[in-house]
């Protein structure tokens, strides 16, 4: 028979009595309450898959475990966080990033954006990389500049827009062959200017496209606004996989505590266009599913590698738009999977972090 002192003593042999705050036997179903290492949703969690598993494992099946993981209360170190000020108008502030270049990160960012606004939110995607800016190649928007308008007394920049996404990039303002070469602060100054001195309206998402790495920008952009998550692009080779965990780890230092929403796979497989259903996996098979699962955190969608991806990209019109493919699919679900994961965050965390969403737009946090 199932006792509480059988229960309890479990629990201090497996190490998390000391996180147990009530804990109450009906039967067969356990009730605990506890409190988690860390406001952090991975770790919440890592904490309910690994409490299941060992009673599971200790009790057999027929018991029930009915958990209530609740968040900690914030430490020091996260009390004395630098966290930007809100952006009047701005609901949720995306952070997309990649341990490494050349994974299609921004490829990734442009076709989300389209993605989001066709689904009904208002959407602003700002190119932070400074060194390589391609979104106004993305948008078919080269040569075009922001101009100036003025709101409540102050003169502001106007985004660029197209197929519903507002944009700015340092592309806008440096020629279309012309190097930038700035160092750290000053490419720090220039974001800031285009986060805080724009006119961004009202917005539901601004995504914010991250330059490879884990440098100077990043964590200028940290501080200077509240990133209410991050979603991580890689390809499934080990080498890139091994740079993305490093791009990851830096979200979840102490000191930064940005949550990851999930790990968006690009490059998965190949598909040709005469053989729609076949998949070869070029690059490797389930690399980011792997990381994922071992970091704790979702696997949003799994990109094919597609040529008409590239094509899209290169004549400024992002290959979601392309109504009823399989490329328009693949990105919708994987839209709906970032925003299922952003309100399961906004749930999770406490209510001064969270950042509420307006409209689901058919979305809803994921059954337990």
């Amino acid at each position: 028979m199932l006792t509480k002192e059988k229960v309890q003593s479990f629990l201090k042999e497996i190490e998390v009595d000391d996180l147990v705050n009530n804990l109450q036997i009906m039967g067969n179903d356990v009730y605990i309450d506890m409190t988690a290492h860390s406001p952090a949703m991975h770790e919440k969690k890592k904490l309910e898959a690994a409490m299941k598993q060992a009673f599971a494992s200790e009790f057999g099946e027929e018991v029930n475990l009915k958990l209530k993981i609740v968040s900690p209360e914030p430490s020091e170190i996260q009390q004395s966080q630098i966290k930007g000020k809100q952006i009047p108008g701005i609901q949720n502030i995306i952070a997309i990033a990649s341990g490494k270049g050349g994974v299609g990160k921004s490829t990734v960012s442009a076709n989300m954006a389209v993605t989001l606004a066709k689904m009904g939110f208002k959407v602003g995607l700002l190119d932070a990389d400074i060194y390589g800016p391609s979104v106004p190649t993305m948008f078919d928007t080269e040569g075009q500049k922001p101009i100036s308008v003025e709101i409540d007394g102050k003169n502001l920049m106007k985004p660029i827009e197209n197929y519903g996404v507002k944009m700015l990039s340092i592309g806008y303002f440096s020629g279309a062959n012309q190097a930038v070469v700035w160092r750290g602060p000053m490419a720090s100054k220039a974001l800031n200017q285009m986060i805080r001195d724009a006119a961004w309206g009202e917005l539901d998402f601004l995504l914010i496209d991250l330059p490879p790495g884990t440098g100077d920008i990043h964590l200028s952009i940290i501080q200077e606004v509240p990133v209410t998550g991050a979603v991580i692009v890689s390809t499934p080779q080990h080498v890139a996989l091994a740079d993305v965990r490093k791009g990851i780890a830096m979200f979840q230092m102490e000191s930064i505590n940005i949550p990851v929403l999930g790990l968006i796979e690009n490059m998965a497989y190949f598909t040709p266009e005469e053989l729609p259903e076949n998949k070869y996996y070029i690059f490797g098979k389930q690399g980011a599913q792997y990381l994922a699962e071992d970091l704790g955190i979702p696997v949003l969608g799994e990109i094919p590698l597609i040529q008409s991806i590239r094509e899209a990209g290169d004549v400024g019109r992002p290959a979601a738009l392309q109504e009823n493919s399989v490329i328009a699919e693949v990105y919708t679900e994987t839209a709906r999977k970032m925003v299922e994961s952003l309100v399961e965050r906004n749930k999770s965390l406490p209510p001064t972090e969270a950042v509420k969403i307006t409209t689901m737009a058919g979305c809803s946090p994921k059954a337990k």
